[in-house]
């Protein structure tokens, strides 16, 4: 292992060992506090742009293991740990962390002090941070703080549509691919429906032809806000009476095209383990959340939608459900690949209004 540092945009410095690729990378420093779903979080496509930090001491400890990825590809520039496991022990693992990272070209740091990491992002909130061999004082903290992620939907989408087949299907559902986490395919396709993954420009002209029952909008990066042009199509797609179910981003999305408004967190919410309040039944879930960005609540029309979940540690928009067509969207992650799975049930709800049951029951 070569010594590497991390030098934040505000000058701090930590100094560790490298155990994945080498080379210098710049990004947006964001943690995470799951103990496990490692796997999960490294290909998800919802990290483009920033390096990844884990608050648990110890990753790596179950090996790699293909069939958990979440894409084929790997989301965060750069993953930082307390320790890596060198020797995994699990008859699925296919190989060790360090191994896997530098396959993938993704610089991995390691050795230094996380939890004092995490807590100066948790006091001062996100930053820019540089991995590199170059000793602080060697390098620009103008060029680090000018860091920004630009495009990051159009860089992770898929280039073409794909059609994937269900058992005794009895539905098909446009699923927009903004950095889609391969569960929430998963979990469509378990309850027969057909799915057609489509690039995140797809017209709504292109959706009402594939005759679709459903539309189910992805998570995925960056400011929700930048994307001008989906925003457009979602507004003309709320007026076909379409039922639409977004997840993250897409829920972000979603509201912005009713004309609500999003703002960036101070530090987000990345985790398996954040309480959601269900504001009609007052049940408080678990949930798998990668955000950091939120919908802004002064902006909620209510004569639109109505706030469904509400974050029980911060109070942010967990969830809305519309009141003028079948749509509604959750901030948190229900499919849950890894992390709790106690809101799995809204894609059976999802089911529900494309046969037109529940949502004027809501």
């Amino acid at each position: 292992m070569s010594d590497l540092y991390l030098i934040l945009e505000n000058g701090m410095a930590f100094e560790g060992q490298s155990f994945g690729s080498e080379g210098d990378i710049t990004g947006e420093i964001v943690f995470t506090t799951g103990m496990t779903g490692y796997l999960e979080t490294l290909t998800d496509q919802s990290y483009h742009g920033q390096i990844v930090l884990q608050t648990f001491p110890l990753i790596g400890n179950y090996g790699i293991i293909p069939s958990d990825f979440e894409s084929t590809t790997v989301g965060p520039l750069a993953y930082i740990v307390k320790t890596p496991c060198q020797v995994p022990s699990n008859f699925r693992s296919d190989g060790t962390l360090g191994a896997f990272l530098r396959e993938k070209g993704i610089v991995g740091l390691c050795g230094i002090d996380t939890r004092a990491l995490t807590k100066i992002i948790r006091e001062h909130g996100l930053m820019n941070g540089r991995i590199t061999k170059t000793r602080p004082g060697e390098v620009s903290l103008k060029e680090i703080r000018s860091y920004k992620i630009k495009n990051a939907v159009q860089k992770v989408s898929c280039a073409k549509p794909a059609f994937h087949k269900a058992n005794e299907a009895k539905y098909t559902v446009a699923l927009f691919d903004f950095g889609l986490k391969e569960n929430i395919k998963r979990e469509l396709l378990k309850r027969g429906c057909d799915v057609w993954v489509l690039p995140w420009d797809t017209s709504p002209h292109d959706v009402t032809r594939l005759e679709v029952n459903g539309v189910m909008l992805s998570n995925g990066p960056g400011d929700p806000a930048e994307n001008i042009r989906i925003i457009e199509n979602l507004k003309i797609l709320l007026q076909t009476g379409i039922p639409i179910f977004g997840i993250c981003l897409g829920h972000q999305l979603l509201a912005l095209a009713s004309g609500f408004e999003t703002h960036k967190l101070k530090y987000g919410h990345r985790g398996a383990n954040q309480p959601v309040k269900d504001l009609k039944s007052g049940r408080v879930y678990i949930s798998s959340q990668n955000h950091g960005y939120a919908v802004t609540q002064d902006s909620i029309d209510k004569r639109i939608a109505t706030e469904w979940f509400l974050n029980v540690n911060d109070r942010t928009c967990e969830g809305l459900w519309y009141k003028q067509t079948p749509a509604f969207s959750v901030q948190f992650h229900p499919e849950a690949c890894g992390g709790p799975q106690d809101t799995v049930f809204l894609f059976d709800l999802f089911v529900e209004s494309m046969e037109g049951k529940k949502h004027a029951a809501r």
